[in-house]
């Protein structure tokens, strides 16, 4: 059975992002079951931070398209907008199995997270 403690710990690591995740990942390493999760949460943030910067470099590219470009960059935006619904259904998922003391990867963006633990 798993600690109440790591769960709370592991739960945190979603609810104050960055933070807490570089608390448990610097601090208590030891503790593999709220690392994994802190890795889990970074992942989510860091997802947060790229699909816009991604989003606009490409609408920048795209603008240069006669005629259609500022109405794609525009509606490419639609998937800045998808990509976020995704990163806050991965949040609550990562809440939900750190509470459940459940090892699951975030959907879409768990991927990163794990890449760390290997």
């Amino acid at each position: 059975m798993m600690k109440n403690a790591n769960r709370t710990l592991a739960f945190l690591a979603y609810l104050i992002p960055v933070i807490v995740p570089l608390y448990i990942i610097l601090l208590r390493s030891k503790d593999g079951f709220a690392r994994y999760h802190a890795y889990q949460s970074l992942s989510l943030c860091a997802a947060a931070l790229i699909v816009p910067l991604v989003w606009a470099i490409a609408a920048w590219a795209m603008v240069w398209i006669p005629l259609v470009g500022a109405l794609l960059s525009a509606a490419s935006f639609a998937l800045v907008i998808g990509a976020y619904l995704a990163i806050v259904v991965g949040w609550f998922y990562g809440m939900t199995s750190a509470l459940q003391a459940l090892v699951r990867p975030v959907p879409l963006f768990g991927g990163w997270g794990e890449r760390f633990l290997t």
